[in-house]
């Protein structure tokens, strides 16, 4: 008899294999048995109707750690998240996992360490129009490969952030990622949002290092440029011999904190962007469209909160999804109850609904594994993105039927509304959503890629 046994359900195991209808027996964490006879259990749930398919591995998340961020996450079936994106994460690795492990946490996080924010305020650069000086980039090149060597996962880069930043301070930090054959996350500048000039810099420096490449949330960089552009070429580079990989969300309307490299006045004039056009995200303006006296409250005395950019269409987003070498992602952070980015609640679900059910996009194997093995090859995260025996028991039941994300922009509605149709998380062969009610399970453990 086994700890847990799921019944009845139509497997979708991550493989890109056609599923078949099977039953699961968990035990200690693990996949035990697949099997096409009805098992017995301790636990027994009937998944008669619903898809089980391999939890969700989010490759673009800022988790890092935060409750209510790791909750969203679980309920929208993401099982594992990849933190420490767009150049932001802890420094001290081994602290982070120590900390994160004695107290639980309802999914699995793996970690990158961050250049643009992290890594260079730890070695003094305030200024993020500054260049690091030698010093600092060796400092940077230290720090990074102590972290990796206690198990990040890559490191990552926001480049938009730090503008300052030179080739060379990127090529070194490049080169020490290279080194340990792990992988580098990388928003890309902002050069102007009407030229390819950021992604031409990124291609010579993976040409230089061979390393391997994942385009961030690649929809919101690249679509007021020109998406299909953009695609062909990444499509080039790839036919090169060039590692790129990408991620991409479920919206076209981006967010990053109000006091950024991204909303200062000569960004905002450079590439167009309209005060009309941004919303308030978090604090005390949350929902708010922004006017002239208000954007300079928040640039002046909230630069933590949240702001979003409208801009971009719904065909940016499947064109992106669409791309063999792309997978989901949330670029889900830290928020408040109640405020945020519809991406934090929505973005599987509605990967899920849009991509399979309403467009026919791809199959629903497809789907699952682009959200599932893709992810853990890339990574090299053993253990998950598949259901076969010996696996983790990281699995999700839920509704074809049913699922679809709920979640709004400020100025509609919630934008962490939960959605329905995801009935249960499995984390460690622990329920995280049971009914699609989040339990507070704490399962989840740190994944250290050493």
């Amino acid at each position: 008899m086994f700890s847990m046994v799921i019944n009845n359900g139509f497997v979708v195991d991550g493989t890109n294999r056609k599923g078949f209808y099977g039953n699961i027996g968990i035990e200690d964490g693990k996949i035990k048995a697949i099997s096409k006879e009805q098992l017995q259990g301790k636990k027994v749930i009937d998944a008669t109707g619903k898809i089980v398919a391999p939890g969700f591995i989010d490759p673009h998340g800022h988790v890092d750690g935060h409750e209510y961020a790791g909750e969203l996450s679980a309920c929208q079936g993401i099982t594992t998240t990849i933190g420490g994106n767009c150049g932001l994460s802890p420094i001290a690795m081994n602290s982070f996992f120590e900390h994160q492990d004695s107290i639980g946490f309802p999914i699995h996080q793996a970690e990158l360490v961050g250049h643009s924010f992290s890594l260079r305020k730890e070695v003094g650069i305030i200024n993020e129009h500054a260049k690091a000086t030698n010093k600092q980039i060796e400092e940077m090149a230290r720090l990074a490969e102590i972290a990796l060597k206690e198990g990040a996962c890559g490191i990552s880069f926001g480049l938009d952030y730090a503008p300052g930043s030179s080739i060379d301070e990127i090529k070194e930090l490049v080169k020490v990622c290279s080194f340990y054959n792990k992988v580098c996350p990388i928003h890309s500048r902002l050069v102007t949002e009407r030229d390819m000039n950021s992604l031409y810099e990124l291609f010579s420096i993976a040409k230089e290092t061979n390393a391997t490449f994942l385009l961030s949330h690649f929809v919101y960089q690249y679509s007021a440029s020109g998406i299909h552009m953009a695609l062909r070429l990444v499509d080039k580079a790839r036919e090169n011999g060039l590692r790129m990989h990408m991620d991409s969300g479920m919206y076209t309307s981006w967010a990053t904190y109000a006091g950024t490299a991204t909303f200062e006045e000569r960004s905002l004039k450079t590439n167009d962007l309209r005060l009309e056009n941004i919303i308030v995200a978090s604090g005390p303006y949350f929902g708010k469209r922004l006017n002239k006296e208000l954007y300079y409250i928040m640039r002046n005395e909230y630069p933590q909160e949240s702001l979003i950019y409208e801009e971009g269409t719904k065909e940016d987003v499947y064109a992106c999804l669409k791309k063999s070498y792309c997978m989901p992602s949330t670029d889900i952070g830290a928020y408040k109850k109640g405020e945020g980015h519809p991406q934090i609640a929505g973005t599987f679900p509605k990967y899920i609904k849009e991509m399979v059910i309403d467009n026919k996009f791809l199959s629903i194997e497809e789907c699952i594994y682009k959200g599932t093995k893709m992810p853990a090859n890339l990574f090299g995260i053993k253990n998950k993105g598949t259901i076969e025996e010996g696996m983790d028991g990281d699995i999700i039941i839920f509704d074809l039927n049913r699922i679809e994300d709920k979640a709004k922009f400020p100025n509609e509605g919630y934008p962490d509304e939960k959605p329905v149709g995801m009935d249960y998380v499995i984390v460690n062969g622990q329920c995280v959503v049971e009914n699609s009610v989040f339990t507070g399970s704490r399962s989840g453990r740190c994944i250290k890629l050493r």
